[in-house]
C-alpha cells in the first residue's frame, strides 16, 4: 500500500526548508509543491542567467536548470521520504524567454514503483509558454526517514 500523499502544510514545509537551501539561493530560484504541481520561479532574472542568441534572453543552461529542478522534484508530490533522479530530459525551445521573471511548472503524468514520466513548461512573466519538456524520473527504493533535503545539500 503506498503511503498517503503530502498535506499541503507538509509540502509548503518542505518548500520552505528547500527555499533556504545555498544552491536555489545562488541560482535565484524558488520552489512551491501544491498538491499536483510542482512551480519553480525564477523570480528575478539577473544578469548572470542572461546571454541566449546573444541578447537579453535567459540562457538555455538556466531554462534547462529550472526544468531539471522541478520534473526532478515532482517525486515530492507523492512521497517526500523518496529520493529522485532525473534520468532522460528531451526539451523544446519554443522562444526566447525575455523579461525580469521567469516560471516553471512541472506535473507527474505516469507514475510507477521505481520510474516516473513527468512534463513541464517555462512561461515568460506575460504568462507565454516559452519551452517544453518530457523527461523519465528515478524513484529511489528506500524511503528516508524524514523528508528529502533540498537539491544539493
Amino acid at each position: 500500500m503506498p503511503p498517503p500523499r503530502p498535506t499541503a502544510a507538509e509540502l509548503n514545509a518542505l518548500a520552505e526548508l528547500w527555499n533556504r537551501s545555498e544552491v536555489l539561493q545562488h541560482h535565484g530560484m524558488r520552489v512551491t509543491f501544491r498538491p499536483n504541481r510542482v512551480v519553480v520561479e525564477l523570480p528575478e532574472v539577473r544578469p548572470e542567467h542572461l546571454g541566449g542568441l546573444g541578447t537579453s534572453a535567459v540562457n538555455g543552461m538556466v531554462l534547462a536548470g529550472l526544468f531539471d529542478l522541478a520534473v526532478g522534484s515532482t517525486v515530492v508530490l507523492m512521497d517526500p521520504r523518496r529520493r529522485s533522479a532525473t534520468v532522460q530530459l528531451s526539451m523544446s525551445f519554443e522562444r526566447a524567454v525575455f523579461g525580469r521573471s521567469a516560471r516553471c511548472e512541472a506535473w507527474i503524468d505516469r507514475a510507477g514503483q521505481r520510474t516516473l514520466f513527468a512534463s513541464a513548461h517555462i512561461l515568460d512573466e506575460q504568462g507565454q509558454v516559452c519551452a517544453r519538456c518530457h523527461a523519465v524520473v528515478a524513484v529511489s527504493r528506500q524511503a528516508l526517514d524524514e523528508p528529502q533535503g533540498a537539491p544539493g545539500g
